[in-house]
């Protein structure tokens, strides 16, 4: 699949992007409601069988009208872009949970809360979702310093389980040796360090093509 596929321009206004977060964000986060509700519940199996109805019914109303392909990345008239669709960071996507990434001095950072939806080991997220932000964080460290690129390698030390609840990761970019970026970063709980990672990060041929083409040697 071509790097370039699923980005598409889509130049709504600041006020029309703001109204489709408003929208569409109240919908996800009563979704992942939902989510947690489905592992938490203990209700009578007539309760179970009517939510279930109910479940479908919004899920056919919802089905009424879809997007022609997954959401991508849609790029605003100011160079902004939404991945709204994102594992991870996606303010329409109900697994996300979701990541908002800040930037300070290097630094890219994001507190999350992982309830019972993540879990893997008893009381401890799965250690994939914990790679998974890793990832996501450790990417957008690299994209912050104008140094992006895909994923090629991910290697995480798991240095303890993580604990369900609040979990903040972080990373830095460690070097950068032609068109691959190092990435490192961890993620804490309150209860100290639970993973550490590095990253691989490479600027995708395509692109490379690309920058060459008008001028810009990568």
């Amino acid at each position: 699949m071509s790097v370039f596929e699923g980005h598409r321009s889509d130049p709504k206004t600041p006020e029309e992007i703001e109204a489709e977060a408003q929208l569409f964000g109240p919908v996800t986060q009563a979704v992942r409601g939902l989510i947690d509700a489905t592992v938490m519940t203990d209700a009578d199996p007539a309760d179970i069988e009517r939510a279930r109805a109910l479940v479908d019914e919004a899920a056919a109303l919802l089905n009424s009208r879809r997007m022609a392909a997954p959401f991508g990345v849609a790029w605003n008239a100011d160079g902004s872009r939404r991945s709204w669709g994102n594992a991870v960071v996606g303010l329409r996507n109900p697994i996300a949970p979701p990541l908002v990434v800040h930037h300070d001095d290097g630094v890219a950072w994001a507190e999350a809360e992982l309830g019972p939806a993540y879990e893997g080991p008893p009381g401890l997220v799965h250690g994939g979702i914990v790679a998974l932000l890793l990832d996501q964080v450790l990417g957008a460290a690299a994209d912050h310093a104008g140094v992006p690129g895909m994923t090629g390698t991910l290697t995480v030390r798991y240095r303890k389980g993580t604990r369900l609840g609040p979990v903040r990761a972080e990373a830095r970019v460690d070097r950068v040796e032609g068109v691959k970026t190092f990435a490192v970063g961890h993620v804490q709980t309150p209860d100290g360090l639970c993973a550490e990672a590095e990253g691989i990060f490479v600027l995708p041929k395509e692109v490379r093509d690309l920058g060459e083409k008008l001028g810009r040697p990568q």
